[in-house]
């Protein structure tokens, strides 16, 4: 009955009622259009050909995808956290957020490097997965990243520089990269209109 009166003496007339139900359908429904025409959605998987929904990904989609990597990791695999759930989906938005907003302010650099959070997730990664390797095979022990960034020890791309993205990359480094960039969104009746 509050909630009622609330609405009654927020939006006193039929009218007002009317105009605010069509504007919140225009608002929410320019929303969906908005996350579907940035593919959205496609990051909720771990299809690593999500990430080049943003073009400046291409070059390392690219080297990646030739890596040997590629057969056994996507992208999640090496730069989301796997320690529970939670953590894994409030790291993958958050990061991705600052991927946005970085990217909407045109403040990328044209050779992208993890930041130190990122550095910490893709290094504890790099020993999830070759932990044997690395205990069992050559002996080196573990050492996290907090470790390497104090000198007690190195971090796995100290010595693997070229693991699995090839080094540094750029778009001008891979200009002609072949990568499976998204299928435009605008729909057929569209696209025919703009080639007119």
């Amino acid at each position: 009955m509050k909630l009622k009166a609330i609405i009654n003496r927020v939006l006193p007339s039929r009218r007002w009622k009317i105009v605010s139900i069509v504007l919140l359908g225009v608002i929410s429904g320019s929303g969906m259009l908005f996350l579907y025409v940035l593919r959205a959605h496609t990051y909720l998987g771990d299809d690593p050909s999500a990430c080049v929904n943003c073009h400046i990904m291409a070059p390392y989609y690219a080297t990646w995808f030739h890596s040997s990597h590629s057969r056994d990791a996507t992208c999640n695999d090496c730069h989301v956290p796997h320690d529970n759930f939670v953590k894994k989906w409030v790291f993958k938005g958050m990061d991705g957020m600052r991927h946005v907003a970085v990217y909407l302010a045109k403040g990328e650099p044209q050779v992208l490097q993890a930041i130190p959070e990122s550095s910490k997730v893709i290094m504890n990664n790099c020993i999830r997965c070759h932990t044997q390797l690395n205990t069992e095979f050559v002996k080196t022990g573990r050492v996290d990243y907090m470790m390497a960034q104090v000198g007690e020890g190195k971090a796995c791309w100290d010595c693997h520089r070229d693991v699995p993205h090839g080094g540094k990359n750029s778009l001008s480094s891979t200009p002609a990269a072949l990568v499976p960039y998204p299928e435009s969104p605008a729909p057929a009746w569209l696209k025919k209109l703009m080639k007119q």
